[in-house]
């Protein structure tokens, strides 16, 4: 299992997020992000996901995140500043971790071993 600090993440472009993501999975880790990702990252980290799947190889990933705090003071809507970005994102391999339960504040998981 990897934890990645919010530090770590805010250093990175979306490219090197998707890459390090998926290097992670491949390797059968769970990837848990400390400020999780930007709905454009998802996308892009989803579209990387898809280009790589392959019977027998690899099976994607699953993807779990809770939500952040979606109040926004009149003045960021004013200055347009981006949505907040979840509390905090696990990421696994599809064929090791399934979500059972999530909520606001728990996301309950099964990890399997390969």
């Amino acid at each position: 299992m990897d934890l990645i600090s919010k530090e770590k993440l805010s250093r990175l472009t979306t490219v090197e997020k998707v890459r390090m993501i998926l290097d992670g999975v491949e390797k059968g880790k769970i990837i848990v992000l400390e400020s999780g990702l930007s709905p454009s990252e998802e996308s892009r980290l989803i579209e990387a996901t898809m280009a790589k799947i392959s019977p027998g190889e690899f099976a994607g990933i699953e993807i779990e995140s809770y939500p952040g705090d979606m109040r926004q003071s009149w003045v960021d809507k004013l200055l347009k500043k981006p949505t907040i970005r979840p509390r905090l994102t696990v990421i696994g391999p599809a064929d090791q971790l399934k979500t059972l339960k999530r909520d606001s504040d728990v996301i309950s998981a099964l990890v399997s071993a390969r």
